[in-house]
């Protein structure tokens, strides 16, 4: 059984505002380079289920923002070097897409089985039963969307820092979500606020037809490659543009 050196890491590091401010400095003077790095890594990562090409396209994509923040060249070819992890990022993407089919097959098993219930309730109980049924029909789908979304939610906070970690510190794809979710929820409401402002920002990105969610992903992303760097740092001389994670006590 191999064994791993301990990845130190910082609690409470995430400032998720300077995160996106500092990721749009990072960028913006090869924007339109990024924007093709991303939406390519999203065509080419989809093309195949269960994240088997999604995993060494994100690695490919930190790659690029990491070689950016540290100063070195990056080319939209830079992208496809995250095939130099494919079998660690091909680890941690199954572990990151089985256990949510999982749950969302489950969770649709449970939404059918309550709106059955339900049908039954109001059948049996005549007339009367019209009312009841949109009510508790109502109340499945609350309770239905509302578990879905906070388990989601749960398992992508865990991965953020996955394949960051694959790239940067060559950890095992296993080792990698590991270490990920340990770091991960210990900035937990951190993360979860930058979740939050990436998604508010994707979802003003879809008012505009779509178009503008696209040209935010570069931005959210190098938000979470800015995130990782603030919880553990970038092998590597540090940049002096972006602040300090702020000290724990």
């Amino acid at each position: 059984m191999t064994s791993y050196p301990p990845v130190d890491y910082r609690r409470n590091a995430v400032e998720p505002i300077e995160c996106l401010k500092a990721s749009w400095e990072l960028i913006k003077d090869q924007y339109w380079l990024f924007v093709g790095i991303c939406i390519i890594g999203m065509m080419v990562g989809s093309a195949v289920p269960l994240g088997i090409l999604m995993g060494p396209m994100m690695c490919g994509m930190y790659l690029t923002f990491f070689r950016k923040r540290q100063g070195l060249p990056i080319e939209f070819g830079t992208l496809f070097k995250g095939f130099d992890y494919f079998g660690q990022s091909v680890v941690a993407a199954i572990l990151h897409v089985v256990p949510i089919m999982a749950i969302v097959i489950f969770m649709y098993v449970f939404l059918y089985v309550g709106m059955i219930a339900t049908m039954v309730t109001a059948s049996a109980a005549g007339d009367n039963g019209g009312p009841v049924a949109g009510l508790g029909m109502m109340f499945v789908f609350i309770i239905f969307f509302t578990a879905l979304m906070l388990i989601i939610t749960l398992i992508s906070i865990g991965f953020t820092f996955a394949y960051p970690l694959i790239v940067d510190r060559n950890l095992q794809g296993l080792e990698a979500v590991k270490v990920s979710f340990r770091a991960a929820f210990a900035n937990f409401w951190r993360l979860l606020g930058l979740n939050l402002l990436s998604g508010l920002l994707g979802m003003v990105g879809m008012l505009l037809c779509y178009i503008g969610f696209i040209l935010v992903i570069p931005i959210t992303i190098g938000a979470s490659a800015l995130a990782y760097e603030q919880v553990f740092g970038i092998r590597g001389e540090r940049a002096p543009d972006l602040p300090p994670p702020p000290p724990v006590f």
